[in-house]
């Protein structure tokens, strides 16, 4: 069984979404997106540990 990937990033495509970003947000924006999107990656980890742990009790 084959599968087959829809979307395969490679150099060239990643260049085009960052200037895709840059020229939509702007370079003083960008900071503020990276940090939010940290944030929301550190609340899902710990509500992905939180039931983990719900789950093993």
């Amino acid at each position: 069984m084959k599968s087959i990937l829809l979307f395969t990033f490679g150099g060239p495509e990643i260049i085009l979404i960052v200037i895709a970003i840059l020229l939509l947000f702007g370079g003083k924006k960008i900071p503020e997106l990276m940090r939010g999107l940290g944030k929301g990656i550190n609340e899902f980890k710990k509500g992905k540990n939180e039931i983990n742990e719900n789950k093993e009790d």
